[in-house]
C-alpha cells in the first residue's frame, strides 16, 4: 500500500516536473530580448527619418506631378532645414527650402551663410517666405524649380537624380559642394524610393484625390483647398 502511494507521489512530482520545464520554455521564447535579428525589433527612428516621413508622400505627388525628383526635393529640405529643425523651418516659418523674399506678403528676417563661390562662406541678414505649413513650403518650391533656369533638374532632362543635383549646384545654391551633400543624403536615406508612384498614390491618382498633409491621407483637391484655406486664414 505504501508502494503504491510513493510511486504515485512519484508520478505527481515528475508530471509537475515535465510540465514546470515546458511553461518555462514556452515563457523564455516569448520574453526572450529582443535582438536586431528579430523581425520584430525596430529602432527609435532619428529626427532625419521622422522628417522624412512628415514629407514624403507629399514629395512624392509633387515630384510625379511636375517632372521633378522627389529625392532631390526631400534631400535639399532635410539639408536647408536641418531636417526641420532650424529656426526657420519650425512654426511659425516653415520655410523648408530657405527660400528668400516673401510669402503672401509674410517673410522672416535670419541669418545665413553665402558662399563666394570658391569655397568661402561669409554671414549675412536675409528675408525669407514665411509659409502657413510645410505643405505651401513644397508647393511654393515646386513652382520656383519649374522656372527654366532649372530646366536642367527636371526628369525629362536628367537620367538620375545626380544630374539634377549638379544642376541645382551654383545656381539654387552658392555651395560649390552643394550636389555632394544632396547625393550623400538622397543615398542615406534611399529616398530614390520617392521618386516612383507608391501603391497608394496610383489609386488615388485614379480616383482623383491628391495626398492632403493636413489630414495625413488623400481626400479630394476639394477638402484640400479648403484646408489651406483654413490654415491661412489662422495666421
Amino acid at each position: 500500500m505504501r508502494k503504491k502511494k510513493l510511486k504515485k507521489r512519484i508520478l505527481t512530482v515528475l508530471v509537475l516536473v515535465a510540465v514546470t520545464l515546458l511553461v518555462s520554455a514556452v515563457l523564455s521564447k516569448q520574453i526572450r530580448p529582443a535582438s536586431a535579428n528579430d523581425e520584430a525589433y525596430q529602432r527609435p527612428l532619428t529626427q532625419t527619418e521622422v522628417f522624412v516621413s512628415q514629407i514624403g508622400e507629399t514629395a512624392r505627388q509633387l515630384g510625379q506631378a511636375n517632372d521633378l525628383y522627389a529625392s532631390v526635393m526631400i534631400a535639399q529640405a532635410i539639408l536647408e532645414s536641418n531636417s526641420g529643425r532650424s529656426a526657420l523651418s519650425a512654426a511659425p516659418h516653415h520655410n523648408l527650402f530657405g527660400i528668400k523674399g516673401q510669402y503672401a506678403g509674410q517673410s522672416a528676417t535670419m541669418p545665413t551663410l553665402e558662399d563666394d563661390g570658391k569655397g568661402n562662406t561669409y554671414k549675412i541678414n536675409a528675408e525669407f517666405r514665411s509659409y502657413p505649413s510645410y505643405f505651401e513650403s513644397l508647393q511654393d518650391y515646386v513652382a520656383i524649380l519649374k522656372h527654366s533656369r532649372y530646366t536642367y533638374a527636371w526628369k525629362s532632362n536628367t537620367t538620375s537624380y545626380m544630374n539634377a543635383t549638379a544642376a541645382l549646384t551654383g545656381i539654387y545654391a552658392t555651395d560649390t559642394s552643394y550636389n555632394v551633400k544632396l547625393n550623400n543624403l538622397i543615398q542615406q536615406y534611399n529616398l530614390t524610393q520617392y521618386d516612383v508612384p507608391g501603391t497608394q498614390t496610383t489609386s488615388a491618382t485614379a480616383s482623383n484625390k491628391v495626398y492632403n498633409p493636413y489630414r495625413q491621407q488623400y481626400t479630394t483637391q476639394e477638402v484640400l483647398n479648403l484646408d489651406v484655406a483654413w490654415a491661412n486664414r489662422r495666421r
